[in-house]
C-alpha cells in the first residue's frame, strides 16, 4: 500500500473536530488541516478570529441535543459528508471534598460532557460513514479511568471509564463495516486550563516549578520529567486516522510520559 506524504496525508478528507479552538483539539485541527483535510469544528464560544485558515468553526454545545443536531447540519452543509471523526471535548468541574460532596447535577453534567455528547454525535454521523463503507472515529479518554482522583475528579474518571467501554463495544459492531474506533488516554498534557491551574496552584506553593512538581507528584509523578504537549496527541491521533493504522481499530492508546505504574 503507497501512503501518502506528511503535507498530503489527508488530502479530500472530510473531518469534524469537537473542541476545536483551544489545547489538544486545536493542536489536532491544526495537524489535520496542515496534512489536507477539510476540518470543521466545534466550541461553546467561537474566537474573533478565526486562527487556523480554511477551517470551519461551528457553535455548538455537544452537551445538549440541540447542540448535536447543529454540528450534524453543518457537517452536511460545510462537509458534505465525513471521514474523519474526533470527539476531544471533555473535562471536570466537579467540587472537592470526595463522593458525597457530589450532587445528583454534578454527575448529569460530567456524563454529558464526557461521555453522552460523543454517543449522541456517533449515533447521527456513524449511519454516514456506514453508507460510505469507511471512517474513523476517535473518542480522546484519560488515563483517570485507571486513576481515578476522588478527591475531586471522581465522576470525571468514571465517565471516562465509560467511553472507553463504549468506544470497545462500538468497535465490535463496527469495525466489520469498515469503521474503526480507537480511544487515546492522555494523562497530564500542558493545555491552556492546566496553565491556569499551575498559577493558581503557584500562589500557594511559591512558584510555578513547585506548583508544576505538585500536580505531577499527585499522579505519583511522571517518568520522563514534564507534562505531555498538545502536539504530542495531535501526531497520535493523526496516526490513528491514517492509512499507517488501517488495521487498528478497538484499542486504546496511552499517552502520559509513563505516569500509569502498571502495564
Amino acid at each position: 500500500m503507497k501512503l501518502a506524504s506528511y503535507e498530503t496525508e489527508f488530502q479530500g478528507k472530510r473531518a469534524l473536530v469537537t473542541g476545536g479552538t483551544k489545547g489538544m483539539g486545536y493542536a489536532i485541527v491544526k495537524r489535520l488541516a496542515d496534512a489536507g483535510a477539510e476540518v470543521l469544528t466545534t466550541a461553546r464560544t467561537i474566537p474573533a478570529e478565526q486562527s487556523i485558515e480554511g477551517v470551519h468553526y461551528v457553535q455548538a454545545d455537544i452537551t445538549k441535543p440541540e447542540g448535536t443536531a447543529r454540528i450534524v447540519e453543518a457537517v452536511n452543509e460545510k462537509l458534505g459528508g465525513i471521514d474523519i471523526l474526533i470527539n476531544t471535548v471533555g473535562g471536570a468541574s466537579t467540587p472537592p471534598g470526595g463522593a458525597l460532596a457530589l450532587t445528583e447535577a454534578d454527575w448529569l453534567e460530567t456524563l454529558n460532557m464526557n461521555l453522552l455528547g460523543s454517543v449522541r454525535l456517533d449515533r447521527s454521523l456513524l449511519p454516514l460513514m456506514v453508507e460510505q463503507g469507511k471512517g474513523v472515529i476517535i473518542h480522546v479518554s484519560s488515563i483517570q479511568r485507571r486513576l481515578p482522583l476522588y478527591e475531586t475528579t471522581l465522576a470525571y474518571a468514571a465517565s471516562k471509564a465509560a467511553l472507553t467501554t463504549y468506544s470497545k463495544g462500538l468497535s465490535k459492531e463496527f469495525s466489520p463495516k469498515g469503521i474503526r474506533i480507537n480511544t487515546i488516554a492522555p494523562g497530564f498534557i500542558q493545555t491552556e486550563a492546566a496553565d491556569r491551574m499551575i498559577d493558581r496552584i503557584a500562589t500557594v506553593a511559591g512558584s510555578r516549578e513547585a506548583a508544576l512538581g505538585e500536580l505531577m507528584n499527585s499522579l505519583g509523578g511522571i517518568p520522563i520529567g514534564r507534562p505531555g504537549l498538545p502536539e504530542e496527541v495531535a501526531e497520535l491521533a493523526a496516526f490513528l486516522v491514517s492509512d499507517r493504522a488501517a488495521s487498528i481499530t478497538g484499542s486504546e492508546h496511552t499517552i502520559d510520559g509513563g505516569t500509569v505504574p502498571t502495564v
